[in-house]
């Protein structure tokens, strides 16, 4: 019997028909069982007469499988698997925690250090092998990137494959997948998994001179309905409906509802869904979205965003780190690192991005590739501040309920026994402190940009002015003792 670990895939190929369309005509699904637990999944036709069945079993134990079909070939296939348990690094997909964050199956705490690289799947070989490389010394868990190729500035080329069955650039049968244009993506997918990045799968978005952005509505769903069955089974998966979803126009607000529903209904494993805006917002407080997938410069109100929603903010795009003409990729690395500090004190997650001119065009945001810029480093710091804690038990906080007089510094509260306050651009030589009296704190001085710690050797309790370097970027952290 098949020895499958938990939360991997287990796949099941059968032989099938391969005249007419096999992908409209045949129809595949699969009851997988564990004793009471059952996951109803769709199959897939993947090209040369070879249909599959996939599932990510969630228990340890024997499982069983029994096939429907509309082909007798297909039909009331049986078999079964042993789910073992998970390896040490597999925790599991990631699902909401605490109402604003996330934690894998097994309860690990995930905390979100994303960034985007949305079309690095479409770069050849040799240039996902150095994002793969990349990434793995990174301080990324999480990566944005496009289904469908982009079209776009300093994204000009012709992708290597074309999700369709048709001549290029517009003479497409929607009605027929190509499926080793799947098969590439599943691959690196699968490379990110093992090395625990979390895929956010973007399925739709307007950077297109492919059509691809303008199927009707036919096509939309079973495009989303093939692409769930053959994703879905991936523990790395997040479904973001779109980049810049309003940029759209030919899709109405009608149709991103039924998107949603679309892959809520397909998805047996329910994976993180969301969808990313350009100027207007979609509501999320609709019940299929789980998180906010925010494009905000002004990461000064995630607070807020938090308590309108009462669900974990994501801001995927703060603009990016890098010199191009356009302003939403030219910042400096001090003021990604600033929005890392801003939007993860302010109780939500941030995403990083960079752009930074090639003579090959070749710009982490879009390629891959190398990452040049400053805040990666600055990033991974932060990331270990955090890492350490259990940010779920954290509270954004007004400043003004510590600090005297009036100011509107990032704070996160735990309790009375540890406070965060990032001063940001802000540069004090002082700072007056109201904490209870009944404790005593010890204080450490932190330097974003330097990326240094320093306890400071007096101890405080009550109202106590602090002394601060009087420059930017400076962060402490007050631990009750």
């Amino acid at each position: 019997m098949p020895q499958i670990e938990q939360w991997a895939i287990f796949e099941q190929a059968f032989a099938g028909p391969t005249e007419g369309n096999p992908f409209v005509d045949v129809t595949l699904t699969a009851r997988f069982s564990y004793k009471h637990r059952v996951v109803e999944t769709d199959g897939f036709y993947d090209g040369n007469g070879t249909y599959r069945i996939r599932c990510m079993p969630d228990t340890p134990g024997e499982w069983t499988y029994i096939t429907q079909s509309n082909v007798t070939a297909l039909d009331s296939l049986t078999g079964s698997f042993t789910c073992t348990a998970p390896a040490a690094t597999n925790h599991g997909p990631v699902g909401v925690h605490k109402t604003y964050h996330f934690a894998y199956a097994d309860s690990t705490p995930y905390i979100q250090f994303g960034t985007t690289c949305y079309v690095w799947n479409h770069q050849g070989a040799a240039r996902e092998q150095q994002t793969l490389a990349t990434l793995k010394t990174a301080p990324f868990n999480k990566l944005r990137m496009c289904v469908f190729p982009k079209d776009y500035v300093y994204n000009q080329h012709e992708p290597e494959f074309y999700p369709f069955v048709g001549e290029p650039l517009t003479d497409w049968d929607f009605t027929r997948f190509d499926p080793a244009y799947f098969q590439h993506l599943e691959k690196l997918i699968g490379a990110l998994r093992d090395l625990n990045i979390e895929a956010d799968i973007i399925l739709f978005h307007p950077y297109d001179r492919w059509g691809f952005s303008q199927m009707d509505a036919a096509a939309d769903d079973r495009y989303l309905r093939y692409v769930v069955a053959r994703l879905a089974p991936f523990r790395n998966v997040w479904w973001s409906m779109a980049n810049e979803f309003d940029v759209m126009r030919a899709k109405t607000e009608a149709d991103w509802d039924r998107f949603f529903r679309i892959v809520q209904e397909s998805d047996p494993y329910q994976h993180l869904r969301s969808v990313h805006n350009c100027y207007t917002w979609y509501d999320h407080n609709k019940p299929w979205v789980t998180h906010a997938s925010v494009q905000a410069y002004d990461v000064e109100h995630t607070d807020q965003w938090r308590e309108r929603y009462r669900k974990p903010i994501v801001i995927d795009e703060c603009r990016y780190e890098g010199n191009v003409p356009s302003m939403w990729g030219n910042i400096t690395a001090q003021d990604m690192t600033r929005l890392f500090w801003e939007g993860t004190l302010r109780g939500g997650y941030v995403g990083h991005g960079e752009t930074y001119l090639h003579p090959d065009d070749v710009l982490w945001w879009s390629h891959g590739g190398e990452l040049h810029g400053a805040s990666p480093a600055r990033i991974a710091f932060l990331r270990e501040i955090v890492g350490d804690l259990p940010l779920a038990d954290y509270t954004p906080i007004a400043s003004t309920a510590i600090i005297e007089p009036w100011h509107d510094y990032a704070c996160l509260r735990r309790a009375d026994d540890h406070f965060l306050v990032y001063f940001g651009r802000q540069q004090p030589g002082q700072a007056q402190f109201k904490l209870p009296e009944s404790h005593a704190y010890r204080v450490t001085l932190i330097d974003t940009w330097a990326m240094t710690h320093t306890t400071l050797p007096d101890t405080y309790a009550g109202s106590f002015t602090l002394d601060l370097p009087g420059q930017p970027y400076i962060a402490c952290s007050i631990e009750k003792i």
